[in-house]
């Protein structure tokens, strides 16, 4: 049998469940794992150990008093942009450094009453703005692959730690691509499902029309399991669905005969390089293989999506970072006046790229340029949305890249904005159309150097709205058939013991 750190989630809950072994056992060895792991990986901010082991007693005490719960004794990390009570919750920011959070996100609760043990907070670009996890204000993650390479962003800090055994779960945020992007480098699976599926009440906002919370996992079953624990309607949140979620674990499928699956034109992948290229035709043949019938279908306004996404969240960015102002909360540095406090407060506490995308941002909100730019932002939004309404009227999924390249190696993209902001090119469009998408491993490139490593890709699947339990069941069908990280660890896991 595996060390305990080494197993799924669902593995995980059906052994605490059967009381073959506590959470607190469980919960030890990953303590241990981090312990030997956290040095290389940096994934997390803080650890939140003592509340872990309250945690794991009462859920040992609730399984010895007869209670299943879905996810007993599993432990997660949670991406340090959502509130967990008595926390240091940060969002990678100077700006919020030492905030305690009073209250925790539903998401979170959901996890917690479902039987996880919070191991941590893990770390993230600064208030999840980033593709690279660069942009932390507080600490430095690495990939498990390749530690002198970036995880991905912003939600580095969880891919990191689950692909690395320190939790078996981990909670992420997705605004445009920043649960897919990071999972792909990482070698797991990353989904964002349906925008109002899963609360955002006790996330820190970044743009609030985009982003959306959702699982990052080692298996296709486990981030379905969790999936089902947290989405639902939540009256914390005026953007939650008032709608049923379908289950997701019970429609978990072995082939793909009956569905149709569509190639995006505008999503050629030659120019990502010949390696790249053949791994992803090598993927859309697999599909095919597992039955699914491959059809063309076109995203006309995909090559507007970049512009479009980076008028929209930087001015919803500008909005709502607006509360960070030295007086309620947070870092404060006093100014011999209101506005000079103000300044000294924002110009100590967030970073060059939060900064970046507030001046966008004000500068597209402002009196004279908003039609000339938010408004046929949002119009080119719609025009998206359409595309994807008429592309799924051909076809029951979407099947394209996760990210336009493996991970790189840190500061290979930090000097050049817009080369960074290209990482996002294939994921953002799902974003601004709201709909549930997935990055499921689907190979491995050389990193190029004499000797290099082997680097993960990841495939992404996207569904219509509404339909995670139809992406999920694909997902796991293209896992099982293809495997490439299920039996296969990142060398750090390897090497650390």
């Amino acid at each position: 049998m595996s060390a305990l750190y080494q197993r799924s989630a669902t593995q995980i809950a059906a052994a605490v469940n059967a009381r073959e072994v506590s959470a607190v056992e469980v919960l030890g060895a990953h303590m241990a794992r981090i312990e030997r792991v956290e040095p290389s990986i940096g994934a997390f901010l803080s650890l939140t150990a003592d509340l872990a082991r309250e945690q794991a007693r009462r859920v040992d005490e609730a399984v010895a008093a007869g209670k299943r719960l879905p996810l007993a004794g599993v432990p997660v990390a949670v991406k340090d942009n959502m509130c967990l009570q008595g926390t240091v919750t940060t969002a990678g920011s100077k700006i919020l450094a030492g905030w305690v959070a009073p209250y925790t996100a539903t998401a979170v609760a959901r996890l917690l009453e479902a039987g996880c043990l919070p191991v941590g907070k893990a770390n993230l670009d600064e208030f999840a703005m980033g593709s690279s996890c660069e942009n932390s204000a507080l600490g430095v993650t690495r990939n498990p692959w390749d530690t002198d390479r970036v995880p991905g962003g912003s939600s580095g800090g969880s891919v990191a730690a689950v692909a690395a055994g320190e939790a078996a779960l981990a909670t992420a945020s997705d605004t445009g691509g920043s649960i897919r992007e990071p999972a792909a480098f990482c070698g797991v699976v990353g989904m964002k499902p349906t925008y109002g599926r899963i609360s955002r009440y006790g996330l820190i906002a970044f743009a609030s029309s985009l982003d959306q919370i959702g699982p990052i996992a080692r298996t296709v079953e486990d981030a379905a399991a969790m999936y089902g624990v947290m989405a639902g309607h939540d009256p914390m949140d005026a953007t939650s669905l008032p709608r049923p979620v379908e289950p997701t674990l019970p429609a978990l499928r072995t082939d793909l005969r009956g569905l149709r699956v569509g190639l995006v034109r505008e999503f050629d992948t030659k120019d990502l390089g010949e390696e790249i290229d053949a791994a992803y035709r090598r993927a859309y043949a697999q599909l095919a293989a597992l039955g699914a019938e491959i059809v063309d279908v076109a995203l006309p306004h995909a090559e507007y999506g970049l512009a479009t996404y980076y008028l929209i969240a930087p001015a919803e960015a500008s909005s709502n970072l607006a509360r960070f102002d030295g007086v309620r909360y947070g870092l404060r540095v006093d100014g011999a006046n209101v506005q000079e406090m103000y300044g000294k407060t924002r110009a100590a506490g967030f970073g060059p790229e939060v900064k970046r995308r507030i001046l966008i941002g004000t500068y597209a909100l402002s009196s004279g340029y908003y039609d000339a730019y938010y408004v046929r932002a949002q119009k080119a939004r719609t025009l998206t949305a359409g595309d994807f309404e008429r592309a799924f009227a051909a076809c029951d999924l979407i099947a394209c890249p996760a990210a336009s390249s493996p991970a790189f190696e840190f500061g290979a993209k930090s000097d050049d904005p817009v080369s960074m902001y290209l990482m996002d090119y294939y994921t953002i469009p799902m974003s601004l159309a709201g709909l549930p998408a997935l990055s499921v491993p689907c190979g491995f490139v050389r990193d190029g150097s004499p000797g290099g490593r082997e680097l993960p890709l990841g495939l992404q699947l996207v569904a219509p709205l509404y339909e995670e339990a139809r992406l999920f069941a694909a997902a796991h069908a293209y896992e099982q058939a293809t495997r490439y990280t299920l039996d296969r660890q990142p060398p750090v896991v390897e090497s650390v013991r």
